[in-house]
């Protein structure tokens, strides 16, 4: 009995210990640092400004953001930026879901010519800046298809430069999926079209959706790039607005949070679906 009283005394001696040593791992502590990272990016903020002899004028935000006239809610030019960052996000996540759904099949098939076009086209995106190939879309591709919206100019050139990542992640989903699938599917006779609808990719669906996350985040950020090509979206609006009040902080500071606000939802929101898609399985 006195062997195993020192024993266990020995025992939460050492626990006691770890906990000593342990404190800087407690989440009270990651907290204190997370203060600390931020009243330090403040005070650095607070200094430059103060450098610089800047005025804010923060009050001076909300009625760019909405404003009511007799009993009507007028959305300011913020808003109305974000209003046309996310349908670019939107259209341009569909098109690029075709375009890189096309082009990882044409990776897949057994056509040389399909395959030939995928790697050409692959190689060209991948290896060209966004810029030019904006440039080449706004100035050259949308007089010949006779696009009159330059909005959809800008949205077409992102689904294709999103596309080329996006079907690298579908094949890689598509070859996820064991072979016995696509050899059972063959055997009850199911046609290699319908192998895909029905079998293939809702199985692999599920392994795609987390790095197609950060394809639909790269098109609300990549969307900035378009105000080059005269696309009201939000960062288009806020340079006009620099332009206007000169508070450059300001709107900058605002228009990082609107973006990451966005963007952090959106990934939570399919984070959601897929912990319900994984349940679902």
């Amino acid at each position: 009995m006195p062997a195993i009283d020192v024993a266990q005394s020995a025992n939460s001696g050492k626990k006691l210990n770890r906990r000593k040593v342990r404190w800087w791992k407690s989440r009270t502590f990651d907290f204190l640092q997370f203060i600390a990272l931020i009243a330090f990016v403040v005070w650095i903020t607070w200094r430059s400004a103060a450098a610089m002899d800047y005025r804010w004028q923060w009050y001076r935000l909300p009625k760019y953001f909405y404003r009511i006239i007799d009993g009507e809610l007028i959305w300011g030019p913020l808003i109305n930026g974000m209003f046309v960052t996310l349908e670019i996000a939107a259209w341009g996540m569909v098109l690029t879901l075709i375009i890189g759904l096309i082009t990882a099949i044409l990776r897949l098939s057994d056509s040389f010519a399909g395959q030939v076009l995928a790697r050409t086209y692959l190689e060209t995106i991948r290896n060209t800046p966004l810029l030019v190939q904006v440039s080449i879309f706004y100035f050259v591709l949308q007089p010949i298809l006779g696009i009159n919206n330059p909005l959809w100019t800008g949205i077409l050139a992102l689904a294709f430069f999103e596309g080329s990542f996006a079907s690298e992640i579908i094949r890689a989903g598509i070859n996820s999926v064991p072979r016995g699938q696509w050899e059972a599917s063959s055997t009850v006779g199911l046609s290699k079209a319908k192998t895909y609808i029905y079998v293939i990719l809702p199985q692999a669906v599920p392994l795609m959706l987390p790095p197609l996350t950060g394809i639909l985040v790269n098109l609300v950020k990549h969307s900035a790039i378009l105000s080059f090509v005269a696309v009201f979206e939000l960062t288009t609006e806020a340079r006009n607005l620099i332009g206007d009040t000169f508070m450059s902080f300001e709107i900058w500071f605002t228009i990082g949070a609107m973006y990451l606000v966005v963007t952090i939802t959106l990934s939570t929101l399919v984070g959601v679906l897929e912990r319900r898609i994984g349940r679902g399985r």
